[in-house]
């Protein structure tokens, strides 16, 4: 739904409009000068035009500041609904829009809308009202005059919607170009480190300033095609006016009678009233041909939060409501872990064959499960479903007896850890990283989880240490340690779910991270989406996927399902 303009933009008009008012008292003043009588005679027109004009300054005033207002709340709006549209699409969708690009669209685009409302669309009102209105005056006096004025109105939207079409084509390439830049930035800060380990730094700076050049580029050719668009209004309306001039000037002078006007020549008073409405019949035009790169801007920022907005590959449930929550309000403290259930569940990534087609599974309460199969069997997929982080096609996912769905994935999500592959880190404070702004984790919590997580010897890890963004002054099992401790800080968490916890971690990292998360598992249900057959050997069960199916590998010496002891 697009934006519109509101009362202050109305009012704007309204105030142009006393305009009309203001130049009739002065032709009226200068009319009677002419007529001999004196300063007298011009104190109550002049008084008039004072009241008129502190009237106008005040409408205006007010009106600009209420589209401004409105302006703001707008793009308020509009960047609330784009995050939450964002924030409710799965963090595991192929087709989500790139972190630079939304920050782009949100952050730098966005602000293309207040322009576009608190310059254009007070100026089109402006445009609608005022010329008909002047247009009716001035036909009181000359029908030649008046039809001037109207045959010449319709050249100039006519030149600035064909300059228009072009400049909005433009602006939108500009604001592709400004986001794809803004993402490909990101993108090669995020992974700094790795383009200098590979000495590809040069090379990536000389594709930076290219994107940079193909930038400036197009923003030179909207500013020309904005230009351009100026200028037709300019020489439209020069020539406009001057035709009007010179009319009047012919009458006053009595070389051509009464023609085009209503069978009585014009007085001075008359003519200099027609001669003052005459710019001000382009007035609103030119203002709007001022805003015109404004609309074309506004326009294109508008059709790139539309497209972020637009409904994706949706969770079921709102995740922002839950991220910093443990239990909903009220809730009674669960004192067993809960038991999983899959019951014939399908799901593929859009466009995509089938990742699991009929799949069913069940975890008993307080169970240990390793998730193995072949890179793209669809072990992450699977804790995603779990964790409602994507929606099955068919089938329930249930946790403790209640299904995954709008109604309960806020509070199953509550009871929830999740550990992933690449654990993001903020730039701030290890308290805060761990913490996640969630309530009832202090200090205590947050030096107890990097103690449990074996973080508490790494002097980069204390509490109060800062940390860089993407994990800036921490190792690659550091951040997977602190993703851990993540999970342990997280209150009344008894699902935990692990997504390659020791991948790509040397050997004594890698076990000290399955001691500690088998340690925190103890009493709470555990799966692990993992490759490493030592750790998958210290589960209860490992459960092979690679059929698209879930089928039971016994461990030697593992405890019989639904027998694990809880304590």
């Amino acid at each position: 739904m697009r934006p519109v303009a509101g009362a202050g933009a109305v009012l704007q008009a309204a105030a142009a409009l006393l305009w009309v008012a203001q130049a009739a008292l002065l032709a009226l003043a200068v009319q009677r000068l002419a007529d001999g009588q004196g300063v007298a005679g011009v104190l109550l027109p002049a008084a008039g035009v004072a009241l008129l004009g502190v009237v106008r300054a005040s409408a205006e005033a007010w009106g600009a500041q209420r589209v401004y207002v409105q302006a703001r709340d707008t793009v308020t709006g509009l960047r609330a609904r784009v995050a939450r549209a964002l924030a409710g699409r799965s963090p595991l969708e192929r087709e989500r829009p790139a972190s630079g690009l939304a920050a782009s669209a949100l952050g730098e685009q966005a602000e293309a809308v207040v322009p576009w409302l608190a310059r254009y669309q007070p100026a089109r009102w402006r445009a609608m009202v005022v010329p008909p209105v002047i247009a009716l005056v001035v036909l009181g006096l000359s029908w030649v005059a008046a039809l001037i004025l109207v045959l010449s109105m319709p050249l100039i939207p006519l030149a600035m919607a064909i300059v228009g079409w072009r400049a909005q084509a433009a602006s939108e390439e500009q604001m592709v170009a400004l986001g794809d830049m803004n993402a490909q930035l990101l993108d090669r800060l995020r992974g700094l480190s790795t383009l200098r380990a590979l000495d590809a730094v040069d090379a990536t700076a000389l594709r930076l300033r290219a994107a940079a050049e193909s930038l400036r580029q197009r923003t030179m050719r909207v500013l020309r095609i904005a230009f351009l668009s100026s200028a037709s209004l300019e020489l439209f309306s020069a020539l406009a006016v001057a035709l009007v001039a010179v009319y009047v000037g012919f009458h006053l002078l009595g070389q051509i009678g009464t023609a085009g006007t209503w069978g009585a020549r014009l007085s001075l008073g008359e003519g200099l009233f027609i001669l003052l409405l005459a710019p001000a019949f382009f007035e609103p035009l030119r203002d709007l041909a001022a805003a015109w790169h404004d609309r074309a801007a506004g326009e294109a920022a508008l059709a790139s939060l539309e497209a972020l907005g637009r409904p994706g590959q949706g969770l079921p449930g709102a995740l922002a409501e839950s991220a910093g929550e443990a239990l909903p309000a009220g809730a009674t403290p669960v004192t067993r872990p809960p038991e999983v259930l899959m019951r014939a569940v399908v799901f593929a990534h859009p466009g995509e064959a089938p990742v699991f087609d009929g799949l069913d599974l069940r975890i008993a309460p307080g169970e240990h499960v390793a998730i193995m199969g072949p890179s793209g069997a669809g072990k992450t997929s699977l804790l995603a479903l779990l964790a409602g982080l994507v929606v099955p096609a068919q089938g329930e996912v249930v946790i403790a007896g209640r299904p995954m769905d709008a109604a309960q994935a806020a509070a199953l999500r509550g009871r929830m850890a999740w550990i992933g592959q690449r654990p993001h880190v903020f730039a701030g404070t290890v308290r805060d990283n761990i913490a996640l702004g969630r309530a009832g984790v202090g200090r205590e919590a947050v030096a107890r989880a990097l103690r449990l997580a074996a973080l508490d010897a790494v002097a980069q890890a204390s509490p109060d240490g800062g940390l860089g963004e993407g994990g800036l002054g921490l190792s690659g099992g550091e951040r997977v340690r602190l993703a851990l401790a993540r999970a342990m800080a997280r209150p009344g968490a008894d699902l935990l779910l692990a997504d390659e916890p020791t991948a790509h971690l040397d050997p004594v990292t890698a076990e000290q991270v399955a001691e500690a998360l088998l340690a925190h598992a103890r009493g709470r249900t555990l799966l692990i989406a993992t490759h490493d057959a030592a750790l998958a050997q210290r589960m209860d069960r490992i459960i092979d996927i690679t059929s698209g199916q879930a089928v039971t590998v016994p461990v030697p010496g593992a405890w019989p399902l639904g027998q694990r002891r809880l304590a």
